[in-house]
């Protein structure tokens, strides 16, 4: 099965590590640069500062675990998303714009391919996991507000990144495909 992971910032680079004994093959598409400060709250290791995220993420995956992943470091847009997305067996979101999570959205949903969302909020208060048939997604209150910047939310992105890690992980294993909302106060899965 091929899942393809769109973004690998915060979110999607802890995915992809929790999720490197999957059997699976996986497809990385971001087309941003690793700074400095993505060191805190991202998978990626000081040699990575100015690559980009998803070659930088690729090289690290088939150095320390010997995996083959394959790398997109383009924007996704109307004009690749198919090249991009189709035959997914999974998509999983991770952007943190609107456009991009309904670009994929409207595609998948066409295109009959499972998707789950993963997102956090701007404050560090809340997170989901949610499949495609009941997400919405929602304008960012500033364009290009940054979510989990500077490691100030560490803790809290590292309990999303790993329900939707797990997520991931049943959907491979099973097929079931349960939505989770994640808050200062616990987790609810539905």
């Amino acid at each position: 099965m091929r899942v393809v992971i769109c973004g690998v910032g915060a979110l999607g680079s802890a995915v992809v590590m929790a999720g490197r004994n999957l059997d699976v093959s996986w497809r990385l598409i971001d087309f941003d640069r690793v700074e400095s400060k993505n060191l805190q709250s991202q998978a990626f290791v000081k040699q990575s500062v100015g690559k980009n995220k998803a070659q930088a993420l690729k090289m690290q995956l088939q150095n320390f675990y010997g995996l083959k992943v394959e790398a997109m470091g383009v924007r996704l847009a109307s004009a690749n998303v198919g090249e991009l997305l189709g035959g997914a067996g999974l998509v999983v979101d991770c952007f943190d714009n609107a456009a991009s999570r309904q670009l994929i959205s409207d595609f998948v949903r066409t295109q009959d391919i499972p998707c789950v969302h993963g997102a956090l909020s701007a404050d560090g208060t809340y997170g989901m996991a949610r499949w495609n048939e009941a997400f919405t997604a929602d304008a960012e209150d500033a364009p290009g507000q940054a979510t989990c910047e500077n490691g100030e939310h560490l803790p809290f992105i590292g309990i999303v990144s790993s329900i939707l890690a797990r997520t991931v992980a049943e959907f491979v294993q099973d097929g079931s495909r349960v939505n989770s909302m994640v808050s200062l106060s616990g987790v609810q899965r539905s």
